[in-house]
């Protein structure tokens, strides 16, 4: 236990000052001295022990009745470690501006608000703590310690299951562990939210899977850099946010991960750049299984790796030009509708001019064949008003399914498409007959053709005659009264009865094909 007497001049102000929570300021007022970067040079004048605190903390010494004990220094160098694991503490940290020797332990604590505001921290580990209250990192720098006892890895800030009532403001903040866990938040329950902005940096992967995120992540402008062997800058998964901001100049150097993430709200990328891994090994955003109201993806530059959006659901898609790469996974992505962002301004998508062919192009991106985003496309269109748009979206299903099938089928897939459009095109056979019936009718008008019984049957008619063959089913009573000795008509007559077969059974697989759900 600490007595009075061993306390150095500085610590006996502190001491003093905590049970009226009165701050205690160190600095010299110079500010080349008060530079944190400078704290080497901090003398035992403005040097802390941690276990000052601690003890402080932990009431050693008493708050007077009618006031409200806490801890607040300014520019102080902290020296020993700071191990507050487990501690029941019922009175707010203030740290600003102050230079610590060694990591913190907050791991298993209950607490009330803690703030390390502008400070250098070699590592915080505050895996299970409750905090009552917010926890205030703002424009401080910590730095890899050593390995977090919850997972065995190295990591600057560990907020594994941690619970926090307030927000986690981490607003400025660089935090430092290239190659291996910056921010390890597994499980973190932040009512108020995670702020990462005003310059946030992260060298290291950020991980929050899992984490449940009422007031939101809101990562504006901040970049992420130096992710592990993994490639992964940020992992999301199964996370519950109301909104996730990666807008206005959000960087991230390596992918960004979502799968499984439920967002009650919006999902912003909106002036994003997401570069994917350093080695190019991996994709710049994985969203699968994904769940958002609105998903803001108009990037400020093309993602440089594939962009995943299997089997996610959106209410409203925002892109522009930058959005998509040159690879994209679409399959089971779930849309309401789709905005495009041209000139700052907001338009539907759909019923602008190349909208189809472009929508296309973007599903063509998709490695091999699936049916979903082109029936997804169709749905959208259809639920537009635009049936016509539908229907080239499902002939250009067709068309890209046939790349998939073997031979024969490949040919009577080329057979309806150029007959009936697969059924989205049944103008096409009217096209092919009323071709059909000018060739035959100006053919068989140039010759005279023998009657099959003399003085039988009806008068030799060759627009009737033409018509009789292509009408498979019935007949004219031409075709039966009438033949050809020349052999080209004859072969032409066989020719029309063989494109009449063709075309009716074309014209039924195709319409039937149609009508079908698929």
């Amino acid at each position: 236990m600490l007595s009075y007497d061993e306390l150095t001049s500085s610590e006996r102000e502190v001491w003093d000052a905590f049970p009226e929570g009165h701050r205690v300021d160190l600095r010299t007022g110079v500010p080349e001295e008060d530079r944190v970067a400078a704290s080497g040079q901090w003398g035992s004048g403005r040097t802390v022990r941690a276990t000052v605190i601690v003890a402080l903390l932990l009431g050693a010494n008493t708050v007077q009745s009618g006031a409200v004990g806490c801890l607040r220094l300014v520019g102080a160098r902290i020296s020993g470690h700071l191990n507050l694991a487990g501690a029941q503490i019922a009175h707010d940290l203030w740290l600003e501006d102050c230079w610590f020797e060694e990591g913190v332990d907050l791991s298993g604590a209950s607490t009330q608000s803690i703030a390390i505001v502008g400070s250098r921290v070699p590592g915080v580990e505050a895996g299970m703590i409750r905090i009552d209250g917010r926890l205030d990192l703002r424009r401080s720098r910590l730095e890899s310690g050593s390995a977090s006892p919850f997972h065995r890895r190295v990591t600057a800030l560990s907020l594994i299951n941690a619970t926090v009532s307030g927000a986690v403001n981490l607003n400025g903040a660089e935090i430092t562990a290239p190659g291996e866990w910056a921010v390890s938040a597994g499980g973190l329950v932040a009512e108020g939210g995670v702020y990462c902005a005003d310059g946030f940096v992260a060298h290291g992967e950020v991980r929050l899977m899992g984490a449940q995120l009422p007031g939101g992540l809101h990562m504006r402008g901040a970049l992420l850099e130096r992710p592990g062997r993994r490639g992964v800058a940020l992992a999301l998964d199964n996370a519950v946010a109301s909104t996730l901001d990666f807008s206005d100049g959000f960087t991230a150097n390596g992918t960004v991960r979502l799968r499984g993430a439920r967002i009650s709200d919006n999902l912003t990328f909106e002036r994003a750049v997401l570069n994917g891994p350093p080695d190019g090994h991996g994709p710049s955003l994985v969203a699968l299984l994904m769940q958002a109201v609105d998903f803001d993806f108009t990037l400020a530059r093309q993602p440089s790796a594939a962009v995943d959006l299997r089997g996610a659901q959106v209410s409203y898609l925002h892109d522009n030009e930058h959005s998509w790469p040159g690879v994209v996974e679409l399959d089971g992505f779930v849309y309401g509708s789709i905005k495009v962002d041209e000139a700052g301004e907001r338009r539907e998508a759909v019923g602008r001019r190349g909208s189809v062919a472009h929508r296309l192009g973007w599903i063509r991106r998709s490695p091999g064949y699936t049916p979903q985003p082109y029936e997804q496309l169709a749905s959208w269109y259809r639920k537009a008003g635009h049936d016509d748009e539908a229907r080239r979206v499902l002939l250009a299903k067709q068309r890209h399914r046939r790349h998939t099938l073997p031979r024969a089928a490949r040919v009577w897939g080329h057979l309806l498409d150029v007959t009936v459009g697969y059924g989205y095109r049944p103008w096409l056979a009217g096209v092919w007959i009323l071709a059909l019936t000018l060739l035959g009718t100006l053919s068989f008008s140039t010759h005279a053709p023998t009657p099959v019984q003399r003085g039988e049957g009806a008068p030799f008619r060759p627009l009737v005659y033409t018509l009789d063959p292509l009408i498979p089913v019935g007949g004219l009573g031409q075709r039966s009264a009438w033949y050809w000795s020349n052999d080209s008509l004859q072969w032409l007559a066989y020719l029309l009865i063989a494109f009449g077969w063709v075309l009716t059974t074309a014209v039924i697989a195709g319409v039937t094909r149609a009508l079908q759900k698929n």
